[in-house]
């Protein structure tokens, strides 16, 4: 098994898509480093050579934010919206969307499990 990043990337499949399993790196930026260190995109990580792994391993440290690094950033950069008190922030806080999306329905992904209310009691005449 390769590990880039302190991930393990799968050894059967092909580079660009390995380098995906990496948090941080989507198929373009994938496919733009193995342009980069002049691999061949056809060939499976197991086809990889010492040189080749490192020369990725290079080019992602140097000039990519991955893993815990961008997962650190992330999380500081919505602990600042929450502290500025923000429009932003304030959606976080509440776990609503905070991107302008609709809530009156959908949203049952971010709010969670739908929770029936009770409705009034029928007064029955008798």
């Amino acid at each position: 098994m390769a590990r880039i990043s302190g991930v393990n990337i799968p050894t059967n499949k092909k580079v660009h898509i390995a380098l995906t399993y990496i948090f941080g790196i989507g198929k373009k930026m994938a496919s733009n480093i193995c342009e980069e260190a002049s691999i061949d995109v056809s060939k499976r990580v197991s086809e990889l050579n010492d040189d080749e792994l490192n020369k990725i391993r290079d080019l992602i440290d140097n000039n990519h934010s991955v893993e815990g690094d961008l997962r650190r950033k992330i999380s500081m950069d919505i602990k600042r919206l929450n502290d500025l008190g923000c429009y932003r922030g304030l959606r976080h806080r509440k776990k609503l969307p905070v991107r302008g999306q609709r809530t009156h329905t959908n949203a049952r992904t971010r709010k969670g499990k739908a929770v029936a209310i009770a409705g009034k009691k029928k007064v029955t005449k008798g």
